[in-house]
């Protein structure tokens, strides 16, 4: 007996919503989500390691390094702004 295959849609982590809420806010939380659960490499070790902890706390599980970062993503822009400032104040 050959195995059927489901056709439709492709649904993403917001899948789980249903219809509700709209589509353009359910791309939007999966888009997030899809940007929060990639690969992260550690600024310490170099390995593609690091976990969201909790909001904003973020985790190597290889070297155990801790760090804060933004609440989706291990940096946003304002913190990179700040890294480049301190970066040229050393330089000079």
């Amino acid at each position: 007996m050959a195995e059927e295959r489901k056709s439709g849609r492709v649904t993403r982590s917001a899948g789980r919503f249903g219809p509700r809420y709209g589509r353009v806010g359910r791309k939007r939380v999966a888009d997030i989500e899809e940007q929060m659960n990639a690969d992260h490499t550690c600024p310490e070790c170099d390995e593609d390691r690091v976990s969201r902890t909790d909001t904003g706390i973020w985790e190597c599980s290889r070297c155990g390094y801790r760090f804060a970062g933004g609440a989706y993503d291990t940096s946003t822009p304002g913190g990179e702004a700040v890294h480049r400032a301190i970066r040229e104040a050393q330089e000079e």
